[in-house]
């Protein structure tokens, strides 16, 4: 069994150290108020057993509490209260030091929860160290200069998340989507030096690689691009090609026909497109951005996001290069293909490839086939979402999300036209909902149900003043902070010198309420899952007064507040443990050390595929800042029909899911299936089931974490949701 210290390094747990400390405060006690030696060890005993119970890698704070209630249990009051003295008295020495350990712990890689929070970065590398240091500067100057006390503290108990706060300081913004057809059409900079119009398809490709890597450097979230961004480039391309086989063909004295010419120009400019989408998806996965990871990146692939046949024909293509590129994956360090994170794909449904008899359709069979293969794309329905985005004047919009799953609003411009490229999202703050839910059930009102929406309301103002204080931090910037985000392009075109203030209003950027374990708030309150009728009409209500309140401040103050279904990653285990900290074990709400991501039914109930969407299609309406459903499914390479059934469900009921498979490789042994998960000596680990390995740096796992693929593995909480998923189909 493990513990956590408080640097965040990792130890075994050693039982003697608690009757140490109890024997410690019992010495210190008046001989008449003393315990027996035999009862010091049943408290020793009692909490060690606890702390199985609980499954995993406790704190030591927490081991701490656990003691000073078997302290107080066994009538000790005295030694109790010499035990809490000492440990006040300590945390004040600690207090001076707290951030310097925590940084030597990151350096000699002995820091379990920032080794587990982000699974796609390694946090052995130099770079990723770098960012982590400075992250922990910035939290700290965060928590003790620049955000208020209680909303600090509500962050530490896990009431609300401050997301990011380790960019907090900087004043960096979440998410975006690049305007990369301005950027290519009309010049960007980078570094300081000029990028004009590219000439060629491949080179439109190495200059957009090159823009994600600038904008993921200074921003924290996902970006997005879209693909008919770069299709113009494939006309440049092959008048470009078509220019060079004449002037070819003359030199060496042969004419071609106009079809044999086509066939030649259209042969050469299909291995260009190759090299191009080539350029893209190793030069994503290869860079390494400022805060040591691969760039955050979605590729947008909308056909019905032109309505030029030719340019839609040339886009066609470049999404087929995309999709079979994916499905061959990328070679690890021993030569294998596996599974890459990056770049996320959205593919959209729509009239055109829906169908068998449609013009495209053979590009969503393929796309089955990678979603099959690979875990990607997911898919947006165009039908779905026109009719949920409804602009101003009365529009349907489909566009893109922003990384895994944040949507701007819609927004139409000055001329009247609808604008999504070159927005962004503000950042996000996050409502634990199951610790309103149990803050309900311990009050003194006779009506649960009521102090629920008494305490929501709360806890809402809360959640309002944290993201005011995310708006504030950002208000102010000058462009000069991020030349490529605001003065070339990438977001805007102002000046030098000039701040960003007029795009944090009206709409045009986003700030997002977010929000999690609405399964387990509706069970805490009802009795009821979200899957039985009662269960399902509460949550709704959950849902309706999240986005009631958005609108209210949005009126108010002309910010777009926006329901966010948050992503939790190494935050559901936090929760989880504060949950557990705060309410104790309660059946079915915190009795597991993770909690469910934002509406979607739980982990571990038996549903199928198509009832799980169409329920959690009611809920993705009421979340428009941000949601993503899934499906969990087996190998299904050898039954793509069925991916395909899946898809058209999707297209028919749901604006955007996807759906979850296995991608793993044994590098000992070259299994090429499951990697399972194994509890040993109390620890959750990954372990080949072929030739037992259970070496992370020789396993390859990929895994859907929260709306994204992860690879560098996870924490206990996280590693335990992905355990206990059941299969939808």
């Amino acid at each position: 069994m493990k513990i956590i210290k408080r640097n965040k390094a990792e130890v075994e747990f050693d039982q003697s150290k608690i009757t140490a400390a109890v024997t410690k405060a019992n010495s210190a006690a008046k001989e008449n108020e003393r315990m027996t030696p035999v009862q010091i060890e049943r408290i020793s005993d009692s909490v060690t057993k606890q702390c199985e119970k609980i499954g995993r890698a406790l704190s030591v704070e927490e081991i701490q509490d656990l003691v000073e209630k078997q302290i107080m249990a066994h009538g000790a009051y005295e030694v109790a209260k010499l035990y809490i003295t000492y440990r006040y008295t300590r945390t004040l020495v600690r207090k001076a030091n707290t951030t310097d350990d925590t940084i030597l712990s990151l350096i000699d890689c002995n820091n379990e929860e920032v080794k587990q929070e982000n699974s796609n970065k390694n946090p052995a590398v130099n770079s990723v160290q770098r960012d982590y240091m400075a992250g922990e500067v910035s939290k700290d100057l965060t928590c003790r200069l620049l955000l208020p006390q209680d909303i600090v503290e509500a962050h530490k108990e896990g009431i609300i998340h401050f997301h990011d706060s380790d960019y907090y300081a900087q004043r960096m913004h979440n998410c975006d989507l690049v305007n990369l057809e301005d950027m290519l059409q009309n010049g960007t900079v980078i570094s300081g030096t000029m990028i004009e119009k590219p000439k060629s398809f491949s080179t439109a490709c190495n200059i957009a690689t090159q823009i994600i890597a600038q904008v993921a450097s200074n921003q924290y979230g996902g970006q997005s691009i879209s693909l008919t961004h770069l299709a113009p480039f494939v006309q440049v391309s092959r008048e470009k090609i078509t220019r060079y086989v004449k002037e070819e063909m003359k030199a060496i004295g042969v004419e071609l026909s106009e079809d044999k010419l086509g066939e030649v120009v259209e042969s050469r400019l299909k291995e260009e497109i190759t090299r191009g989408v080539q350029t893209i998806q190793y030069q994503v996965i290869t860079l390494l951005t400022t805060n040591g990871q691969a760039p955050f990146i979605t590729v947008f692939m909308y056909l019905n996001e032109t309505s030029d046949p030719q340019l839609k024909h040339d886009l066609a293509m470049i999404i087929e290069e995309m999709l079979k590129q994916r499905i061959q994956g990328v070679k690890n360090e021993s030569g294998v293909y596996v599974t890459p994170a990056f770049p996320k794909l959205i593919y959209v449904l729509e009239e055109d490839n829906i169908e068998p008899d449609r013009p495209y359709y053979y590009l969503t069979e393929l796309a089955a086939r990678c979603t099959a293969k690979r875990m990607v794309p997911d898919y947006i329905s165009e039908k779905v979402m026109l009719s949920l985005k409804i602009d101003k004047n009365g529009n349907g919009n489909c566009y893109t999300a922003m990384g895994c799953r944040s949507f701007l609003t819609p927004y139409v411009d000055e001329q009247g036209k609808p604008k999504y490229y070159g927005r962004f999202n503000q950042g996000v703050v996050t409502l634990n909902l199951v610790d309103v839910a149990c803050t309900a059930r311990q009050s003194h009102k006779a009506d649960k149900t009521a102090a629920f929406w008494e305490i929501m309301d709360e806890r809402l103002e809360l959640c309002h003043r944290a993201l005011r204080c995310r708006h504030e931090r950002l208000k102010g910037t000058l462009s000069d902070a991020a030349p490529i985000l605001w003065q070339h392009g990438a977001l805007a075109r102002l000046e030098k010198g000039e701040t960003i203030n007029k795009l944090l209003y009206n709409g045009y950027s986003t700030i997002s309420l977010g929000f999690a374990g609405l399964w387990e708030c509706v069970y805490a309150i009802t009795g009821k899952k979200l899957t039985e009728d009662e269960g399902r009409l509460f949550g709704l209500k959950v849902m309706q007064r999240l986005n009631d309140a958005c609108a209210k401040w949005k009126a108010e103050e002309h910010i777009d507040y926006s329901i966010y279904g948050t992503p939790l990653e190494s935050t559901t285990y936090k929760f989880a443990k504060n949950l557990q900290r705060r309410f104790g074990i309660i059946e079915g709400v915190t009795d597991k050390n993770y909690i469910t991501n934002s509406y979607h039914v739980h982990v571990t109930e038996n549903i199928d595929a198509f009832s799980k969407l169409e329920l959690e299609s009611e809920f993705q309406k009421l979340s428009p800042g941000g949601a993503i459903s899934y499906v969990e499914v087996p190998d299904m390479q050898s039954n793509i029909p069925a991916v395909l059934s899946v898809i058209r469900f999707i297209y028919d009921h749901i604006m955007y899911a996807e759906l979850n498979t296995k991608s793993d490789y044994c590098q000992v042994c070259g299994f090429d299936g499951e990697i399972r998960i194994e509890k040993v000596d109390g620890k959750l680990i990954w372990k080949c089931p072929n030739c037992g390995n259970t070496d992370q740096n020789k396993l390859n796992v990929a895994r859907r974490t929260c709306g994204y693929i992860g690879t560098q593995f996870w924490n206990q909480g996280r590693t335990q949701e992905i355990r206990d998923r059941v299969l939808h189909l």
